[in-house]
């Protein structure tokens, strides 16, 4: 049974921090039953969910994937680029404790874990204004030996690597061209975006679904018409926080 870790929205989200987009007022109860409903499609798909402790005061709080990246063998706690997120990142210790092993991203690095996207033992690191080379450096001395190739990835006029591609279906990836090189995701199927919905490549696939936001009508369709089973959710007020599906948990194989 995978598990998918995530956090309670903060009444202080409208407060979140924010790079690429304006500032628009977030309905919070709203947010809060939208990511209820988020729970409770994981549930749906078999995650067994545990909530890290509630951090009402840090606005960014219930965007979990940036503080950890888990794999097979070991937990990374992250090192946050925005400095108002780094003690969000040392209170899951206690949740990923019984599951992994532990290590940290240590200054200068930064990571978020949304520049990290896992494919199979190949593991790609966003080069960000989150994730910088020091942070990344750090992940491939960890995971080299493990028997991982770490790749940097440049991405460009976005927050994270995985605001321009996730992983859809087994060799399947869904990318923004004009925010990361094709050329990275050579020899698997590319499904992009359409092309009025450019936020639209953040899906989460648990098992053989893909978690999707309804705000994206367009590039759904074009994930159904490739084959992908959909879950549809709505996201429309952690969109305004520059988040997505993958940034409310961290899931992982127990």
């Amino acid at each position: 049974m995978p598990i998918a870790i995530t956090r309670s929205v903060s009444p202080a989200m409208g407060r979140c921090e924010l790079t690429h987009l304006k500032r628009q007022d977030i309905d919070i109860p709203l947010a809060e039953k939208q990511h209820e409903e988020y729970e409770d499609s994981l549930r749906q798909l078999g995650c067994e969910l545990l909530r890290a402790p509630e951090l009402s005061g840090y606005p960014d709080s219930v965007f979990v994937e940036d503080c950890a990246v888990v794999f097979d063998e070991v937990a990374v706690v992250t090192r946050p680029g925005a400095e108002s997120r780094r003690a969000e990142a040392i209170s899951l210790e206690d949740v990923l404790e019984p599951y992994r092993k532990l290590h940290y991203i240590e200054a200068p690095g930064t990571l978020d874990g949304g520049d990290v996207l896992q494919l199979g033992r190949r593991i790609l690191t966003g080069l960000s204004g989150r994730t910088n080379r020091a942070g990344f450096e750090q992940l491939h001395k960890l995971l080299t030996p493990l028997g991982y190739m770490v790749e940097g990835v440049v991405v460009r006029e976005c927050l994270h690597l995985k605001s321009a591609v996730t992983r859809v279906g087994e060799n399947t990836v869904l990318l923004n061209p004009d925010w990361v090189d094709p050329l990275y995701f050579e020899g698997m199927e590319i499904i992009e975006v359409h092309p009025d919905e450019p936020e639209a490549a953040n899906a989460l696939l648990i098992g053989d679904t893909a978690i999707f936001p309804t705000e994206f009508p367009f590039t759904a369709l074009r994930l159904a018409e490739a084959g992908i089973e959909l879950l549809l959710v709505d996201n429309s007020e952690v969109l305004k926080a520059e988040g997505g599906v993958t940034c409310c948990s961290v899931v992982f194989e127990e």
